[in-house]
């Protein structure tokens, strides 16, 4: 299906790993030029090199600290500089870091915070302007932490739960320009990140066996691809009539009894 995406100019922050890096991966599929936003260098330069051989496109990075509001704004006025345009934005960064009530601070709650959706106002806010004329499109990738809860972590799920609230919210407040506001709700999904986590259990193939028995369609986990293709639709006209939803994409993970699998 093409999604009518070739040349367009898509944001996507934390596009060097894990969902943000299937993301880029679809879009320069599509013929679109990813955008990425990420502090880390080494992987940054890998996906660009690999998106520019594999898909014969010349995307686009800069590399920054996006809980600088100011270095949002300049990594947003580069990407005008040189593209000319900005027609999507995915706002995906961000790290279960942990702080949860028994053993956080509020410094450190709102630390977390501002490193978990902070950054999804600074880059939103300075991509607008362009969007507007673009008649554009964001999607928020959230977390099903802020749904179902899972202890231990209540800076990264009130976050989550604001990006939820802030998906709604926008979609109400920029509907009048032509932008589309949508989520994609993530659950169980192999990241670097999630790989790294499982192996700090006590016994990670056992860990992983007893969370994907727990996954109602096929007792398995969600890839990045599978995030991504929803991310590419929500950002194509092909979902022209899509407009404040929150998508799960996690094999009903959230919304089944999983006793019925």
């Amino acid at each position: 299906m093409d999604l009518r995406l070739r040349d367009k100019v898509i944001i996507v922050t934390g596009g060097a790993s894990g969902i943000g890096e299937g993301i880029c991966r679809k879009l320069a599929e599509e013929g679109a030029i990813p955008c990425i936003l990420d502090r880390d260098e080494q992987n940054t330069l890998r996906v660009f090199s690999e998106l520019s051989r594999e898909y014969g496109i010349m995307p686009f990075y800069h590399l920054m600290d996006l809980t600088d509001p100011a270095a949002c704004n300049e990594a947003v006025a580069r990407v005008l500089g040189e593209l000319g345009r900005i027609d999507g934005l995915v706002n995906n960064a961000g790290l279960n870091d942990g702080v949860g009530l028994a053993n956080g601070t509020y410094e450190k709650f709102v630390g977390s915070l501002d490193r978990n959706v902070g950054h999804y106002f600074s880059v939103a806010s300075a991509t607008l302007p362009a969007l507007k004329l673009s008649f554009g499109a964001i999607v928020n990738i959230c977390s099903k932490t802020a749904i179902t809860g899972q202890g231990g972590t209540s800076g990264y799920a009130a976050a989550n739960g604001e990006r939820l609230t802030l998906t709604k919210e926008w979609a109400a407040e920029l509907q009048k320009y032509g932008i589309r506001v949508n989520a994609v709700v993530v659950a169980e999904c192999m990241t670097p990140q999630y790989r790294w986590w499982i192996g700090q259990q006590a016994d990670p193939e056992a860990k992983l066996r007893e969370i994907v028995s727990k996954i109602p369609l096929e007792n398995r986990m969600t890839t990045a691809e599978e995030i991504a293709n929803m991310a590419a639709m929500l950002l194509s006209p092909a979902s022209a009539a899509v407009n404040g939803q929150l998508l799960h994409v996690d094999g009903g993970y959230v919304v089944l009894d999983r006793a019925a699998s």
